[in-house]
């Protein structure tokens, strides 16, 4: 009869060789975002940043710098519209914007399916 030992799938993700092989494939995935990026970039801020955790690599599409819109370039939004306070005059304007296709830089880059986050239909 074979023993499972609960700490030995985190004894087998700490080690050095697993640990070298999550970082060089966040980096591959990373430089292929950023490939991706860049060939849509326009005035955005956007970047791609690989962070590593206790264990795991992530590869991170980042909007922090710009119009926080991440999501949307991944995954597109629909047209809509907000209101924002003038500065100056104090009144309430509205702004418009259109719909984006979305550009599912992380997704292509790892070569993990397309798929738009949406409503789920409960019916």
């Amino acid at each position: 009869m074979a023993k499972v030992y609960l700490k030995t799938n985190k004894v087998v993700a700490q080690h050095a060789d697993v640990q070298g092989e999550l970082e060089n494939r966040a980096f591959e995935v990373g430089v292929r975002a950023e490939q991706i990026l860049v060939e849509h970039r326009q005035d955005g801020h956007a970047e791609i940043d690989i962070e590593h955790g206790d264990i795991d690599y992530y590869v991170v599409l980042s909007d922090e710098r710009g119009q926080k819109a991440a999501l949307s370039i991944e995954y597109g939004r629909e047209a809509g519209e907000y209101e924002v306070r003038d500065p100056e005059t104090g009144e309430l304007v509205t702004v418009e914007y259109g719909a984006m296709e979305g550009l599912y830089v992380l997704a292509t880059a790892s070569h993990l399916p397309k798929k738009r986050k949406g409503k789920v239909d409960l019916d």
